[in-house]
């Protein structure tokens, strides 16, 4: 019984608790994050409903804003949510906010930017050359308000889904295993919640949308080791969704179309050149060009060597409870 009762204690995420065999810690942040998750949702989605009973609406009984409305408030709502990761972090963690990554110098939010913005033109262009995506000209009546504010939307859900897999896990992981774990864990918790927003197609489109996920979340991970920080890695995934969406007015991870954008540019059928109903992040195309990405940050930023080090004593560690 006491053994039982250890074993809830060392794996419970609502503790601070870091002595116990390797594979239990990974356990521990894992549940972590998904409380995290869950936890922070709900009190956004309360709020929501919040707000709209307070405006004399009751959306149990399908009263609801216009769909405008709806999109800003719920990107707007990912300010709580942070809010709520951060509360957690400092309640079961007893760590400081600046401890989830917010380091080093936040210029490198800019570095991320540019590395986003040339990735995502790359891939669009490359697959506007197939002839899987059509350019129909920039829209007559820009809603240049509503493109300016969705940045600020951008920001605030790229960096929500950055702070809780670079930031919480990625922090939580990184000096106690091996890099690869640390990797291959805050990769897979970030691939998962966006499999739900996957419409089904051609096993290759769905093949395509995994591995890119699996791409991007490498390349955010690569990008935190090196700048130390997760400033490049919120950068990075704010310019690729904004352009994506509000520059491009493409689908954004199975989300149609955008509330307002600057160019009129549709996808031609749906199969794997274009990633169909999921958007370009299911095409094979942006399987090339994020590979070609990985392999440059690999090659020519070299990602701390002194950080792969630090885990090398975790490394052996793991090998023997393994």
């Amino acid at each position: 019984m006491g053994k039982i009762i250890n074993f809830i204690r060392n794996v419970s995420p609502f503790n601070n608790r870091t002595e116990m065999p390797k594979i239990l810690y990974v356990i521990k942040v894992i549940l972590f994050f998904w409380v995290c998750k869950f936890g922070s949702e709900v009190v956004g989605e309360v709020l929501v409903i919040a707000i709209h009973f307070a405006c004399g609406m009751n959306p149990l009984q399908g009263e609801m804003f216009d769909a405008q409305t709806i999109t800003l408030i719920t990107y707007l709502g990912y300010s709580v949510i942070i809010g709520v990761i951060f509360l957690f972090w400092k309640l079961f963690q007893k760590r400081k906010v600046k401890e989830l990554g917010f380091t080093g110098n936040p210029v490198t939010y800019l570095a991320g930017g540019a590395f986003g913005a040339v990735l995502v033109v790359i891939s669009t262009v490359a697959v506007m050359l197939t002839g899987a995506i059509k350019y129909n000209g920039v829209f007559a009546n820009i809603d240049v308000k509503m493109v300016a504010v969705m940045f600020v939307c951008f920001v605030l859900q790229s960096s929500m889904e950055e702070i809780l897999c670079r930031g919480v896990v990625h922090q939580l992981l990184v000096n106690k295993m091996p890099v690869p774990v640390t990797i291959g864990v805050s990769a897979a918790l970030f691939t998962i919640p966006h499999l739900s927003s996957m419409p089904e197609g051609s096993p290759l489109t769905v093949a395509a949308g995994i591995v890119n996920l699996i791409l991007i979340s490498v390349i955010f991970s690569l990008l935190t080791i090196r700048f130390r920080s997760i400033w490049a890695a919120c950068g990075l995934h704010t310019v690729w969704n904004y352009i994506l969406n509000s520059i491009l007015g493409l689908n954004l991870s199975g989300n149609d179309g955008s509330v307002a954008a600057v160019f009129d540019m549709r996808s031609i059928g749906t199969g794997v050149l274009n990633g169909g109903e999921y958007g370009i992040e299911a095409s094979i195309i942006t399987t090339i060009v994020l590979a070609a990405g990985l392999a440059f940050i690999l090659l020519c930023l070299n990602p701390s060597r002194e950080k792969l080090s630090l885990t090398q004593k975790a490394h052996r560690e793991f090998q023997s409870v393994c």
